[in-house]
């Protein structure tokens, strides 16, 4: 509500100012035709009165015109620099001091010929002022890469600054945004830093989300809720990021924009697809796997603990069950097949990790204690020598 207000007096002082300065114009042009008394001029009687009200009505509306564009420049400017002036590098400062000395200098240069100007000679200095401190601040933005070869020291200082502190931001890819639980990593804190939403990530979500696909247009739906709930969180930063200084190809598909985007801005990319993974990890870029934290949170299972499952259905090899655990993993179960249905007890006799996930392997506690029993029974049969056998020698017989 205040930014909208400044910005209406704002553009009420530079479409006035405009307005004055043309409204002069006109009466310098009305003595002008006055003075050369040429008839051609003057299509109508009140052509004194016409003119100043046709130069004041384009006066206000290029006012209007030029103040709109500054002061959204001047907003999305001292945005940047409220939230957070720290964040700023030091050449980015740099270019925009020297931005202002150069629209000064301008100024000097232009005033000196507007200053004596008759009829508001000075309200078109302080105009052209303002517009060339702009045009000066918007020219050494647009030239900040070239400044490292006149102060060469900037380049060192902004990686001392990457390197000392600051989170790095936290790219976030289209998969790991429809899978969901990004939103409750968030929540529990486990990221920090920006997160960004690049532009062309959020084009890849509405387009799936539009997709004459069920299945697809759910997916991209559930994407969009998704960055709906995470914006809404307090304590959680979620910006769509569209300033690119080196913009990638438009041709390039979204992982590879993605890498572009992390390399650029020094980001972390935060995805669930392992080929993407794999693909920015040999390019030297940091890479956070949900996948592999959610593995890194599983409890840890050992063999010959017990575990009590339900087995929901057969699996791939003869008499095996398959069960779950509450977090997904897969218990598959030997002898399981004929007990689909019922909740068991089970000894845990191998675990497998994959890349996929875990998988468990284990036995109903019933068949591995019988097997114990007898396993143990025959180790006591070998160790008493073996099974007893009656003496039926000759000698010790009776005779008959």
């Amino acid at each position: 509500m205040v930014a909208r207000a400044v910005g209406l007096l704002f553009s009420l002082m530079v479409a006035g100012l405009s307005a004055w300065v043309s409204v002069g114009w006109s009466q310098s042009y009305v003595q002008w035709i006055a003075k050369s008394g040429n008839e051609d001029f003057r299509p109508f009687a009140n052509f004194e009165q016409t003119y100043t009200i046709l130069f004041g009505v384009v006066g206000l509306v290029v006012g209007f015109t030029l103040a709109g564009l500054m002061y959204r420049q001047a907003l999305d400017l001292s945005q940047h620099l409220l939230t957070d002036l720290r964040r700023i590098p030091g050449r980015d400062k740099l270019a925009v001091v020297l931005g202002v000395f150069i629209g000064l200098g301008m100024t000097a240069l232009l005033g000196s010929l507007l200053f004596n100007l008759p009829h508001y000679g000075r309200a078109l200095t302080l105009l052209v002022g303002i517009v060339a401190v702009y045009l000066g601040v918007a020219i050494s933005l647009s030239m900040k890469e070239e400044l490292n070869f006149f102060f060469p020291g900037q380049a060192e200082a902004q990686r001392d600054e990457k390197t000392q502190g600051a989170p790095r931001a936290k790219l976030l890819d289209t998969n790991v945004i429809i899978d969901g639980r990004i939103a409750d990593i968030c929540r529990a804190g486990f990221l920090e830093g920006p997160i960004y939403i690049p532009d062309f990530v959020l084009d890849e979500l509405h387009l799936i989300a539009d997709s004459s696909d069920s299945l697809k247009r759910n997916r991209g739906r559930r994407g969009l809720d998704i960055l709906n709930q995470m914006q809404q969180q307090p304590n959680l930063r979620v910006d769509i990021f569209g300033d690119y200084e080196n913009p990638p190809r438009k041709g390039d598909p979204v992982d590879a924009k993605l890498i572009h985007l992390a390399k650029e801005i020094d980001g972390t990319i935060v995805t669930n697809d392992f080929n993407l993974n794999k693909v920015a990890q040999l390019q030297g870029i940091r890479v956070l796997n949900v996948n592999e934290l959610a593995n890194a949170v599983k409890p840890v299972v050992l063999p010959g603990e017990e575990l009590s499952v339900t087995i929901v259905r057969e699996g791939k090899e003869p008499e095996q069950g398959v069960a779950y655990l509450d977090d997904g993993t897969m218990v598959v179960v030997e002898r399981g097949r004929e007990l689909i249905g019922q909740t068991i007890s089970i000894t845990v006799t191998s675990v497998l990790q994959t890349v996929a996930g875990k998988m468990i392997f284990g036995s109903p506690q019933d068949v591995s204690r019988s097997a114990g029993e007898e396993g143990d029974s025959r180790q006591r049969g070998n160790s008493s020598g073996g099974p007893r056998r009656k003496d039926r020698s000759p000698g010790k017989q009776g005779v008959h």
